[in-house]
């Protein structure tokens, strides 16, 4: 088996090369060719911490396997550890063996990210200028500097429940050379692509803080309960996400589908976005939403990305198993 541990990973994997593997394993998901198993995540009672597995198989690339971990609130704040804890395991589909451990942490940030940006890509208008950050902690700089690559952004804007972390925000912005501004959600109607990344389980914006042609990544939403915005955001959009029996079970569309205000056949795959079998955006004042509940998949394939990368760099630790 190999080990790829945590502090080899941020020498190895690029937004560049966790975008690609992200877009490809929407893509093959859409067209069953790649599926995820069902998703564990409980709280278990104990630092008021959530922890769960999500696990998939994906035939088009022969990559099994699984992530767990989960979000340990009071981490950075009592251990100077990031809040988010994972660590991915993989298997050889031929014979089940294990094949390899990855760290899991900067990978779920590269590749939560890259699934906003994947959606930016494909669903955010063309002409797209001032994108709007919902959050500011350790997960929305990523988010922030991988959306930037997606379209020409003149201006970042940015809200958080806590104030103090907004220089997150700023630090991203001020690396691109993108003026930074603090707004209230209200302003938020000046975006023209809004990311919203936090751990919220009530509500924060409100179908009228959200422009005609705007297209919404909500990234936050994946546990039963959580939520980031108004469900009628969800009727008044048109709603993509990675994997729809999740996004009506733990996604952001949870709370629209248990209200009646939409059903699953108002949600569509990314993938097939991607794959070119929904047309996804058709106008300009069309909103469109990614609900990004984050699917095993995404994790397994950018984990084996790694791995190949770590064997190619002769710095994969093989260990007998």
């Amino acid at each position: 088996m190999l080990i790829v541990p945590e502090r080899e990973i941020a020498d190895l994997m690029t937004r560049e090369a966790a975008f690609d593997a992200v877009e490809k394993v929407f893509a093959a998901m859409a067209s069953g060719d790649a599926y995820n198993f069902p998703v564990v995540r409980e709280a278990i009672g104990h630092e008021d911490a959530l922890y769960g597995f999500k696990g998939g198989f994906d035939r088009a690339g022969l990559t099994l396997g699984l992530k767990a971990g989960g979000y340990w609130p009071n981490n950075l704040e009592k251990r100077g550890l990031i809040n988010h804890q994972s660590t991915v395991f993989l298997f050889d589909p031929d014979t089940g063996k294990a094949s390899a451990m990855v760290g899991g942490n900067l990978l779920t940030a590269l590749r939560t990210a890259a699934a906003s940006s994947v959606s930016i890509k494909h669903l955010a208008r063309e002409d797209a200028k001032v994108i709007g950050m919902i959050g500011a902690g350790h997960q929305a700089k990523f988010q922030l500097r991988a959306a930037l690559e997606q379209r020409d952004f003149e201006k970042v804007i940015g809200w958080n429940l806590h104030p103090e972390m907004l220089p997150n925000l700023q630090e991203v912005a001020d690396e691109a050379g993108v003026p930074f501004e603090v707004v209230e959600l209200d302003g938020m109607v000046e975006a023209d692509v809004i990311i919203s990344i936090t751990s919220s389980f009530d509500a924060i914006l409100g179908a009228d803080q959200v422009s005609p042609g705007t297209h919404i990544a909500c990234m936050g939403t994946d546990t039963k309960g959580k939520q980031e915005v108004d469900p009628q955001l969800l009727v008044k959009a048109d709603v993509f996400t990675d994997e729809v029996a999740q996004s009506i079970s733990i996604g952001e569309a949870q709370h629209a589908v248990a209200q009646g205000l939409i059903v699953e056949t108002d949600i569509a795959q990314i993938g097939a976005v991607i794959n070119g079998t929904n047309p996804g955006r058709i106008s300009d004042d069309q909103i469109t939403l990614f609900d990004g509940t984050g699917v095993g998949l995404q994790d397994l394939a950018v984990a084996a990305a790694v791995v190949d990368l770590a064997v190619e760099k002769g710095i994969a630790i093989e260990v007998d198993f």
